[in-house]
Parts: C-alpha cells; sequence; structure tokens
C-alpha cells in the first residue's frame, strides 16, 4: 500500500467497488480499504458442512438487455464473470399464506404477471394492468433506473409522498389481491404506514422484468471487481479498518487505518453508513443540525437467518423464491411481538451441481429486531478477532433454529429427516461481518410521511468527501449500483459518465 492515492474508498461492498472500479477505468490511481479478511458486504458467500450459502443476494432482478442494470454490469464487464440461472417465468416469487392452498405466483414479463394472478383473481384484470402501468411509469421517472431513456428532467420528489400500502388499495378492493401485490415487501422491510409507494415500485418492477439466481453465489460480482480493479492498477486492501477520518473544515486529508498507518488521498468516499462514517470525523468542525440529522436516522429491521445443508435428493429444488406469512397480513413484518417471532418467513433454493433437480441448501430469513440481542450487544465476533459468545447466545440461536424449522415444515413437510446439519446467523452477525449499523438489513429506512429526512446527498460537507451504497438511493444489488454511478457521476462528471456507459450498449 502506499502512502497516498488518488481515490481512497472505505468499504468494499457493491457500491464501494464499482465506484473503485469506474475511477481506475479513468487512469486514477485507488485504494479501498476493507475492514474485514472478506470484500463485498452482502455479496459474500460461506461455506458450511460442504454447502455454499449467500449472505445477502438471493436473487437480481433488471438483469436481461434493454432493462435496469444490464448496461452498469455490462460497462463493469461483470458478465463474463457470473454464472446466473433464471427463475422460474411464472413463478419467480410464490406467495403463501397459513390456511390458503394457494400459491399466488409473481411471473416475469408484465403480460404474464398479470396472466398468472388472473387465475386465481379472474375480475382484477384491468385493475393490475391500471397498477402496472403506473409501476412502469413511475420507473421512467427515476433518475438512471434506465439509462436507455433517461426523463428529462428527475423529479423524485412528485412520488416520494405516496405510501406503498396506501397507494395498492386504489388499483383493488379486493384484500387477498392487495396482500399478494406487497408479498415480496421482505425485500424492501416494507411497513404499512412507513413504506413508499417508490420503493416497492422500483424493486418489484426490476423482477418482473427478469430474476436470476447467481448459480455460484454473489461473491462472483466482488471476485469479478476485485480482478478487474486491480488489473487497471487499484489496490484493494483487507484487514484494514479505518479509525479515523482526518480533516479540516472543509477537505478531508488523510484516513488512520487500527494499524497505525495514515493514508493521503485527494478524494475519499465512503460505502460506510452515514452515520458510522460521522462517527470517524472531528465533529467539533462540523454544523450541529447536520450531526444531529445524520445521527437520528433511522434503519431498517435486521434478520435472524437459518442455513440448511440437506443431505442429497431428498428435497425436489424449486424455481421461485417463497414468502410465507401466517396471519395473511404482509405489513406486519416489523411488528412483531417476542412471542410470535418468526411467523412470516422467506425460503431461497439452490441446485445440487450434481443433481439439479433436488435441492442443495435451503435459506430461511426472518426479521429479527436488535432489541433481541440486548443481552450479547456488547460482544463482537469477526474473522479477526473471534469472540466466543456464551451458552445463553447459544441456547437463543438454537430456539429460534427449532421454530423457524417448525415453521418450513408446514410448506416443506417432513423437513428434519431430510437435513444434513444447519447453522444460523442472528443481527449480530449481520452487524459484525457485513458492516452494518445495528444489523440492519436495508440500512435507512424509507418514510413517505417525511421524506426528505432520510434522503442522503452523495455530496458530504466535505468537499472531496463523498458517500455511496444502499443508503444513498435504494439497497439491493440495482440500488447500490446506481448509487456507485451517481457518486462517480459527481466526480468525472453526469454527461461524461453516462455517454462512457451508453458506449458499450
Amino acid at each position: 500500500m502506499k502512502d497516498k492515492y488518488e481515490v481512497v474508498i472505505i468499504g468494499s461492498g457493491m457500491a464501494g467497488l464499482s465506484c473503485g472500479l469506474m475511477l481506475a477505468m479513468e487512469g486514477k490511481s485507488v485504494c479501498i480499504l476493507e475492514k474485514n479478511a472478506q470484500i463485498g458486504g452482502t455479496l459474500q458467500t460461506f461455506k458450511r458442512d460442504g454447502g455454499k450459502f449467500d449472505t445477502g443476494v438471493h436473487y437480481v432482478g433488471g438483469l436481461d438487455e434493454g432493462q435496469p442494470l444490464y448496461p452498469y454490469f455490462k460497462y463493469l464487464d461483470i458478465f463474463k464473470d457470473i454464472d446466473i440461472m433464471k427463475l422460474d417465468e411464472n413463478a419467480y416469487d410464490i406467495i403463501s399464506f397459513d390456511g390458503d392452498d394457494n400459491l399466488y405466483p409473481h411471473a416475469q414479463g408484465y403480460d404474464n404477471f398479470i396472466d398468472q394472478l388472473v387465475r386465481y383473481f379472474p375480475d382484477e384484470r384491468e385493475n393490475l394492468v391500471r397498477y402496472l402501468d403506473d409501476v412502469q411509469a413511475l420507473c421512467k421517472k427515476f433518475a438512471l433506473y434506465n439509462v436507455y431513456d433517461l426523463p428529462a428532467k428527475a423529479n423524485e420528489l412528485e412520488y416520494m409522498y405516496d405510501g406503498a400500502a396506501q397507494r395498492i388499495r386504489t388499483y383493488t378492493s379486493n384484500e387477498k389481491l392487495q396482500q399478494v401485490l406487497a408479498g415480496s415487501n421482505i425485500l424492501y422491510a416494507g411497513e404499512e404506514e412507513k413504506t413508499p409507494f417508490y420503493v416497492h415500485a422500483l424493486i418489484i418492477n426490476s423482477y418482473i422484468m427478469s430474476s436470476y439466481k447467481f448459480h455460484h453465489g454473489g461473491s462472483q460480482i466482488s471476485r469479478s471487481l476485485n480482478y478487474s480493479i486491480k488489473e487497471r492498477g487499484g489496490n484493494i486492501v483487507r484487514n484494514a479498518e479505518v479509525t479515523s477520518i482526518n480533516h479540516n473544515d472543509n477537505t478531508v486529508e488523510s484516513v488512520t487505518l487500527a494499524d497505525g498507518r495514515t493514508l493521503k488521498g485527494d478524494i475519499f468516499i465512503s460505502n460506510v453508513h452515514p452515520t458510522e462514517t460521522i462517527k470517524l470525523m472531528d465533529q467539533s468542525r462540523m454544523r450541529k443540525s447536520y450531526l444531529s440529522r445524520i445521527a437520528h436516522l433511522e434503519n431498517t429491521v435486521s434478520v435472524f437467518t437459518l442455513y440448511l445443508v440437506l443431505k442429497p435428493n431428498t428435497v425436489k429444488y424449486i424455481n421461485s423464491n417463497q414468502y410465507n406469512f401466517k396471519d395473511g397480513d404482509v405489513w406486519q413484518l416489523t411488528n412483531y411481538k417476542p412471542e410470535n417471532w418468526g411467523k412470516d418467513f422467506a425460503v431461497f433454493y439452490l441446485p445440487d451441481n450434481k443433481n439439479p433437480e433436488y435441492a442443495s441448501v435451503i435459506t430461511v430469513m426472518a426479521y429479527m429486531k436488535i432489541e433481541e440481542m440486548t443481552p450479547w450487544l456488547k460482544t463482537f465476533n469477526t474473522t479477526l478477532q473471534e469472540s466466543e459468545r456464551d451458552e445463553s447466545y447459544q441456547n437463543f440461536k438454537e430456539l429460534k433454529a427449532q421454530f423457524l424449522l417448525d415453521r418450513i415444515s408446514q410448506i416443506i413437510p417432513d423437513i428434519r429427516s431430510k437435513i444434513k446439519s444447519y447453522h444460523t446467523s442472528t443481527p449480530l452477525t449481520q452487524r459484525d461481518y457485513l458492516n452494518t449499523t445495528d444489523g440492519s438489513l436495508y440500512g435507512i429506512s424509507r418514510d413517505y410521511n417525511f421524506p426528505l429526512k432520510s434522503q442522503i446527498n452523495t455530496r458530504t460537507k466535505m468537499k472531496n468527501m463523498y458517500f455511496t451504497g444502499q443508503n444513498i438511493i435504494l439497497h439491493g444489488i440495482l440500488g447500490a449500483t446506481i448509487s456507485s454511478v451517481v457518486t462517480c457521476a459527481e466526480i468525472l462528471g453526469r454527461d461524461y459518465l453516462l455517454k462512457k456507459i451508453k458506449s458499450v450498449l
């Protein structure tokens, strides 16, 4: 590692790596600092007992040519390094409810999406057409969502004040259809009185366009970006925790690492949550109103995850994701009480490489509040600093695992006899290994009642420092990638960068 680079990036998530590559492609010297042993943030994968699991990227949307993510992956030359498989075109997602034998599909393709749902809701075709027309119209107004057809002037404010649950109710009076349309809201931690319609629309639209799994995990993306950055002379330093950002009143000069090293730069980009970023700075030099706003940002809920390694040829592979709800209300995911935790959950399958008719692993996710981790909040466990938590923590995880096994046995009968081994992660795992504030799954929580409070500009109060990542635009692969383009556009010029991206199409 040199003493100085033109660009220093803190954090190696999707947006940090994408920024690093885009700027390295422009000939800038780039250094990315990652505090953990693995790069990639939620792109990371891990292995247990022969099974390979994703930590965050279970599927991705809008990846076909002409769709939102395609031009960015093309420009970053990611396609050559990833092995993707398309989910079931008639049901990339399945929405199910206890006590209802129907499996309601979300299908790929706008017409197909409608056709598949009309099988269950025969009188709702016109309403579904109106719903999808509005979803598409909103997405066309969103800056950089589709570089093929950029709006002349983006005005995000006009649709930030619409609530998702409230807007969906205007399309149909059928309460079950309302729930089905919002049934994948585990993807964005949907809350009835808070989640904006634009968050729902941008996410579901990309999956309706096309839905894919990464056959060998989301880490294929981080490896691709890693290789491309290094090919252009960039440097990615692992186990390099930034402990302070050193600056005067308006300019960042350097960062200091946990081992005492100091790294200077001309431009600094933080792929770390804004709240965590300002903790590294001299707050006496910053306006109190700005500090207060950043410090009081609300974050989305965290998650408890159960990872199942299956015995060979025991569970048929299902080329769909499933979201199951106990009480028929998809908007109460984050409002659970401890006694009814795990009533709603998501299931993701991966096929066996040797026999793809069967699943090799299953991932089960249920939201969990960081408050449930209160007895162990002061403990930290990472690859570099392993810390055994006490028996009560292990007992807690086992109790939750058994509860989820009971729940999923309702959709996968006799699941216990088909499991080779199972493993768990908690909000503390999210916090420690994926560097998220309080283990937050999707970063800053968006609120249609106060939309400006949760909007973070990529520009900071320092003239040479920028934010990037899921907290800026939208979470997920698409949101993080777009945010990296927004960040780099501030540095390179918007028209210049978009022209370069379009040149590869």
